[in-house]
């Protein structure tokens, strides 16, 4: 049974040293499934998950379990073991799973670590590209050991805009969507943690996401503003375990107040 933790937090350098053994582990799991034979079965909101989701999932927690024992653990297909603990793991062993199934390499690995449920580590691994974003909040960001950070972009119409899931936001919020495609000055339709992991690393300037769950842009938050931009729910309130999965992430603050300007109008 899980413990709650102890008053002394887990020093930054041995999580990170933990996160990249990790997501190592991740990675040459999913490339043992990737593009072969993939049982798929469909959870009831019909998303796909597969043997290869399972497997690295539970591989990831008896790491964590092991090194960690007094350490919370929620994951997207084993759910949240330890909700009473300060310190906290969270997983997403494929981000992308259509992605994946399909043979597309742009599926990622999602890892963050919590505090007080607060994101203070991220890792977004890109398994098949061999790119792993680490995030430190306060410390930085590197991409395979290299620092990195957001543009200076402050302006949207001067910006790359990634508009993540934009079949939802077309279906749920039309009126939206149509300014989305009137702004920027490069758009691209995408899904999944890579947009964030470019904007991230100084290539995108603004990514728009919908529809996500706390694994999904909890880690990715912490790659985000460890690399000084910003990234926060449509209300320009911080990411947590209770926010409603509609995302903004931004390379600046000025940048960032556009986006909710946009999305709210």
């Amino acid at each position: 049974m899980l413990k709650p933790n102890s008053a002394k937090r887990t020093d930054a350098t041995d999580l990170v040293s933990h996160a990249m053994t990790i997501a190592d582990l991740a990675r040459d799991t999913a490339l043992e499934y990737f593009r072969g034979r993939l049982g798929v079965e469909f959870k009831r909101d019909e998303s796909p998950v597969t043997q290869a989701d399972k497997t690295i999932e539970a591989k990831i927690r008896a790491y964590l379990a092991h090194h960690f024992p007094d350490h919370g653990i929620f994951g997207e297909e084993h759910g949240f073991e330890g909700q009473d603990c300060r310190e906290v793991w969270i997983i997403d062993p494929i981000d992308g799973t259509r992605s994946f199934l399909s043979g597309h390499p742009l599926f990622g690995f999602l890892l963050g670590h919590l505090v007080g449920g607060r994101p203070d580590v991220g890792v977004i691994g890109m398994p098949a590209l061999n790119e792993v974003f680490t995030g430190v909040v306060g410390q930085g960001a590197t991409l395979n050991g290299n620092a990195i950070a957001t543009s200076n972009q402050m302006r949207l119409s001067q910006s790359i805009l990634f508009v993540n899931e934009g079949e939802k936001i077309f279906r749920d919020h039309p009126a939206l969507f149509a300014k989305l495609m009137r702004s920027g000055q490069t758009r691209r339709f995408a899904y999944d943690c890579y947009p964030h992991g470019l904007l991230a690393a100084g290539y995108v300037d603004a990514v728009v996401d919908y529809d996500l769950q706390p694994y999904d842009f909890l880690p990715v938050s912490a790659v985000v503003e460890a690399a000084g931009g910003v990234m926060t729910d449509w209300d320009g309130k911080a990411l947590d375990l209770h926010s409603d999965g509609r995302v903004i992430s931004a390379a600046t603050p000025e940048l960032h107040a556009e986006m909710l300007d946009l999305v709210g109008g």
